[in-house]
């Protein structure tokens, strides 16, 4: 029968972000094994539901017309369910998934919320921690302030 581990020693095992996260300190910025020089979290894909394509495709044109998306793909026809002053409701919408650099978050929320047709809009953005390095770099130039003389990849 192996011998039990201290304490001690079995914490050493644990993932270095459970320690942060049990510390209350953030976890330390790498970049990518791959040296692509990528600062984890740097991306963030944004989602926001829309009653239909129309509006979908007019958010989705401007926020990138904008430079506060390099890219939105639309995702037809979801089914939503939710409660909504004191009600359940069931409608068909369209999610919109949107490429961003996570400073540009609150900018790309205040826009959707200024020209969203609900009541109240839903906007959450995950942080990208890994993906592939030139598409995350690609993002951020098109997303940059100045023009960029980069091209987008075939498949955003």
């Amino acid at each position: 029968m192996p011998a039990l581990l201290p304490v001690a020693s079995r914490l050493l095992l644990l993932p270095r972000a459970l320690l942060s996260m049990a510390s209350g300190s953030p976890p330390t910025q790498h970049s990518s094994a791959s040296g692509s020089g990528y600062v984890p979290g740097s991306v963030s894909a944004a989602f926001v539901t829309c009653p239909n394509e129309k509006v979908a495709k007019e958010i989705a044109r401007a926020v990138v017309e904008k430079r506060l998306a390099a890219c939105v793909n639309l995702i037809p026809q979801i089914s939503s369910i939710y409660e909504w002053k004191g009600k359940i409701e069931e409608d068909s919408e369209v999610l919109m998934m949107i490429k961003t650099q996570s400073s540009l978050v609150p900018a790309l929320t205040e826009f959707v919320r200024s020209v969203h047709p609900y009541e109240v809009a839903e906007v959450i953005a995950l942080p990208v921690e890994q993906g592939n390095a030139p598409y995350l770099h690609w993002v951020h130039q098109a997303t940059a302030s100045v023009s960029h003389s980069g091209t987008a990849p075939s498949s955003a």
